[in-house]
């Protein structure tokens, strides 16, 4: 698109201009029919752990569900909620340009209904204070989203009670580029909200919580999410990699599909998300989920956000390093390594000596991919002193020299 009138990198008989190619383009044009299984799309995903993935959807499956969850989860009135797939807000920039409250002031000025986001905005907002969101009109806002990772309670309080004043139910999804479509969540009107719990699968979708031999866990018990029947949006395969697509998902327990997720059953059979199995530390013997030591981190007043990752040590295995930011409130309020020593036994006082951090690093960023994911494969990569590896999805690799040379 000749917009910025800026050099691109152009191969001649594969690239187009956009204004050329719309030229000889009739104004109106009639959708074309496809069977079921012929091919929608390839979504390129890296999650948090490696090399990207082309995931192939399929037309029937992919649309059907994606509109059936899309309906349901969000209670969508598609002729009056100001939202994705009803009336669509589109805006180009970060959250936080040209100045904090550029959402605030979008949802005010469309008269936004419905929210959906990551954890890691939200934990964001939260640095920066509920003055800047109290500046706005928020009450068109009906419903709230959280996607991306597990949403810990005290970030579901906030955007709660500041963002959704207090009214707005929240709907925890739990989904992956390869579902195709929400798996997990609250119904609105339906389901008793339960803060950082994801809660309940969609009717017609089969979830369990396994051990490593496949064996269901009862209430009060955590062990790997797995999703036992099929369902219409599944992926269909690694485009040009069948034996990835095997090996990822389906060689560990045959006939279910391993999310590599950890997760857990409360006491009244709801589910908690653990995050990434790839997350979970051993530290003297001890399985210790990151998810749970951000958690702990978040919950201390002085944090916005927390990611943890395990490097290797030769005493204990491995150790629990965490990056930090403060919140600009109480970033003044003492040096980072009074800030590391407050965290360090703060974790120890909520979880327990063992998880305590070897070592807390106070940063101004952490590395995020486009979608709002913390890379924590890449902390790691940092923390363990190795060659960064694959950066293609971040969304500002600069994030990381900075963060390397602070740690080095």
């Amino acid at each position: 698109v000749k917009r910025g009138e800026n050099e691109v990198d152009w191969t001649v008989g594969r690239d187009l201009w956009w204004d050329e190619a719309q030229a000889g383009v009739e104004a109106e044009h009639v959708a074309e029919a496809f069977p079921s299984e012929h091919p929608l799309f390839i979504l390129y995903t890296s999650g948090t752990t490696g090399k990207p993935k082309g995931i192939l959807h399929t037309t029937g499956g992919y649309l059907t569900q994606a509109a059936f969850t899309h309906k349901n989860v969000f209670d969508l009135h598609a002729e009056t909620d100001v939202y994705n797939g009803a009336t669509q807000v589109v805006y180009e920039g970060t959250p936080d340009a040209p100045h904090h409250g550029r959402w605030w002031e979008i949802i005010e000025k469309y008269k936004v209904s419905i929210l959906y986001t990551a954890p890691t905005a939200i934990r964001s907002f939260m640095k920066l204070g509920r003055e800047i969101p109290g500046k706005f009109d928020l009450t068109s806002i009906r419903l709230l989203g959280s996607v991306g990772e597990p949403i810990n309670p005290e970030a579901w309080i906030w955007y709660h009670d500041i963002i959704g004043g207090g009214k707005a139910p929240i709907v925890d999804t739990w989904w992956q580029t390869e579902t195709g479509a929400i798996m997990i969540a609250a119904l609105p009107g339906v389901t008793t909200l339960k803060p950082g719990s994801a809660q309940v699968p969609i009717p017609g979708v089969v979830i369990d919580i396994v051990d490593d031999k496949g064996v269901s866990q009862g209430k009060n018990s955590g062990g790997l999410l797995v999703i036992s029947e099929p369902w219409p949006a599944m992926l269909r395969g690694i485009w040009g990699d069948p034996a990835r697509f095997q090996e990822t998902y389906w060689e560990k327990f045959g006939d279910k599909y391993f999310a590599g997720d950890g997760a857990r059953y409360d006491r009244d059979g709801d589910i908690w998300l653990l995050g990434r199995v790839d997350d979970v530390m051993n530290v003297s013997g001890h399985r210790l989920s990151t998810a749970e030591i951000e958690s702990a981190l978040v919950g201390n007043q002085i944090v916005a956000e927390a990611a943890v990752v395990g490097a290797a040590d030769e005493t204990t295995g491995q150790a629990v390093v965490a990056f930090v930011i403060l919140k600009k409130s109480h970033a003044d309020d003492q040096t980072p390594a009074e800030a590391s020593a407050i965290l360090r036994k703060h974790v120890a006082d909520q979880i327990g000596a063992i998880a305590r951090p070897s070592k807390v690093y106070i940063v101004e960023e952490l590395p995020k991919t486009r979608s709002g994911k913390i890379m924590r494969r890449l902390l790691q990569d940092v923390a363990e002193g190795r060659e960064i590896g694959d950066t293609t999805t971040l969304t500002d690799t600069g994030v990381l020299s900075i963060i390397s040379a602070q740690v080095h």
